[in-house]
């Protein structure tokens, strides 16, 4: 199906879905989120790490087991985004999960599989990504967020819903996805944020959002997945949406986290916000897009991730280098590829949030 058709039959599907009858919750409020990590992995020492005492284990040249220390817990979501060091990987590379879970430690450890590959689909064994765990369980309020996990098929397997709806997913084709956070209304047309991550173990994988509607009945998304060569190959992935939130899941606190919409230019006004100032800047381009977080760098451990939009190109995204300060404001740099590795002027989604 086209995204033209999907976008049209969308608009129904969200005019219907305003009714949605919200899966039971616990009455008290539960923490947000239960339990979280993550880390900067550049070689050498792991940095902006949470909590203290992560590490980061090579497996084989290319992949690497991050142990979240005490973070062990069933479900969860994993984001993974490559950095590329314009040195030693100038043709791009990607990152993905291949798979997480926890350890027998008491209390357990949360251990997650990362892999990095090369457009040729060979695993590159430079260092350099940026992963996050995080899950979640219970209501809360305040902004909007939810997550999933699918599988290949789109069984939907750990699964969270700020307001409690049903996230669902759909299969649509090879590598084609529709997946809707049900409940999650807003006015739309295009409204928050989204991070998406290819999990796949053994092969070369990757996601990219391709289609986007916001409305009264929830968030609703189309996802592209494929192999190093472009193809559309089905393959599990997470999908993490946040309103007014952190990635990660709580908000006030933390007090300092934000996401943009590269369309390339401003996406809506809604998909640009900031917890401190309202909202963010960004300018540049290809190769380089430079993303000015304002007043949100802080000393404390911080996490930035980074999704392709499909604009027409098969695309990929990641970090030109780890993110740093000017002042207080943070700067995220974010540079997107083609399949062959070449940059190019891609529409990409970022989110950056503190611990604090």
């Amino acid at each position: 199906m086209s995204i033209k058709k999907w976008s049209a039959r969308l608009a129904a599907t969200l005019l219907a879905a305003a009714a949605v009858v919200l899966v039971a919750q616990p009455a008290a409020q539960a923490a947000v989120p239960d339990r979280v990590g993550f880390a900067l992995w550049s070689g050498g020492v792991v940095s902006q790490a949470v909590p203290a005492g992560t590490t980061v284990s090579p497996v084989v040249p290319g992949r690497w087991l991050v142990k979240f220390p005490g973070q062990g817990i069933p479900g969860g979501a994993v984001h993974v985004t490559a950095v590329h060091d314009a040195l030693t990987s100038p043709n791009g590379r990607f990152c993905q999960a291949e798979r997480w879970g926890q350890d027998t430690a008491v209390p357990p450890n949360e251990l997650v599989w990362v892999a990095c590959y090369r457009t040729t689909g060979v695993l590159d064994p430079q260092p350099g990504f940026s992963v996050q765990f995080s899950a979640s369980s219970g209501p809360v309020g305040g902004g909007l967020y939810g997550y999933m996990f699918n599988s290949p098929t789109c069984v939907v397997g750990s699964t969270y819903n700020s307001v409690g709806g049903a996230n669902t997913c759909i299969h649509a084709g090879a590598g084609s996805y529709s997946i809707t956070f049900n409940g999650l209304a807003s006015p739309g047309p295009r409204d928050g944020g989204i991070q998406v991550t290819a999990v796949k173990a053994g092969a070369a994988a990757r996601c990219q959002v391709a289609a986007w509607s916001s409305g009264p009945g929830g968030q609703s998304f189309r996802i592209l997945c494929r192999n190093n060569l472009g193809v559309l190959t089905d393959t599990a992935f997470t999908a993490t949406y946040q309103l007014k939130r952190s990635l990660y899941g709580p908000a006030f606190p933390p007090n300092r986290f934000g996401y943009v919409f590269n369309a390339p230019g401003a996406g809506p006004p809604s998909t640009n916000y900031n917890s401190i100032t309202g909202s963010n800047a960004w300018g540049g381009g290809p190769p380089v897009w430079t993303i000015k977080y304002y007043q949100l760098y802080t000393t404390a451990p911080a996490n930035s991730q980074a999704t392709a939009f499909y604009s027409g190109l098969d695309t990929f995204c990641g970090l030109h280098r780890p993110w740093w300060n000017a002042g207080t404001d943070a700067i995220v740099e974010v540079n997107c590829f083609n399949t062959a590795g070449n940059p190019v002027n891609s529409a990409f989604t970022s989110s950056y949030s503190s611990r604090i």
